[in-house]
C-alpha cells in the first residue's frame, strides 16, 4: 500500500471519529459527489488568482497565500468531484497523491510536488509553495522576488488549467 493510501485511510478514520464525538473533523469525510460544490472551489480558485495579481505590486509578500489558496482550492474542487470534503490540507494533498496513483485524475506528480511534497525525503533545495506562503505569511519579509512570484503564479494558473481539464471528465 503506497503512502499516499495509507494517509488517505488515516485521514477517513480521523475524521470519522472526530465527527462522531464533535460534529466537526480535521480530516477527510466521504461525500455524495458533488459537481456544483466542485465548480465553486475551482471559481473561488480563479477568484484567488486574480487577488493575488492585484497584491503583486504593494503586497507581494501577502500573494504568497493567495496564490497557495489559488492551488488548495483547485484541489478541494478535484476532492469534491470524486466524493470527498477535507478539513486538513494534508489530508487533501494525500488524497491528490492518491487519486493520482489509482490514474482517477492526470495530475502529473512532479506538479503536486511543487505543492506539497508528500515524501518528507524530498530535495532539500526545492521548496514546496506551502513551505513558500509559511514563510512569508509567518516571517517578516514584506516583499518577494519578481522571478519568484512569476514562478508560483504560473504554477497556479497551471493547476487551474489542469484541474480545469479534470472537471471536464
Amino acid at each position: 500500500m503506497s503512502h499516499a493510501k495509507n494517509k488517505v485511510d488515516w485521514c477517513l478514520k480521523k475524521a470519522e471519529k472526530e465527527f462522531k464525538e464533535t460534529g466537526k473533523h480535521r480530516g477527510l469525510i466521504k461525500i455524495k459527489p458533488d459537481k456544483i460544490l466542485a465548480e465553486n472551489h475551482l471559481k473561488k480558485a480563479e477568484h484567488y488568482l486574480k487577488a493575488t495579481d492585484l497584491l503583486k505590486k504593494d503586497f507581494s509578500d501577502i500573494s504568497t497565500s493567495t496564490v497557495f489558496y489559488t492551488m488548495y482550492q483547485c484541489f478541494l474542487a478535484i476532492a469534491a468531484k470524486f466524493g470527498y470534503q477535507s478539513g486538513n490540507q494534508e489530508c487533501t494533498f494525500a488524497l491528490m497523491y492518491h487519486l493520482s496513483e489509482e490514474n482517477k485524475i492526470d495530475f502529473p506528480k512532479e506538479l503536486l510536488d511543487k505543492v506539497a511534497a508528500l515524501d518528507v525525503q524530498k530535495e532539500k533545495d526545492a521548496s514546496t509553495s506551502t513551505e513558500i506562503r509559511e514563510e512569508y505569511q509567518y516571517g517578516t519579509d514584506l516583499s518577494i522576488e519578481e522571478a519568484l512570484y512569476k514562478e508560483l503564479f504560473l504554477l497556479a494558473q497551471e493547476i487551474i488549467d489542469q484541474t480545469k481539464k479534470i472537471m471536464e471528465k
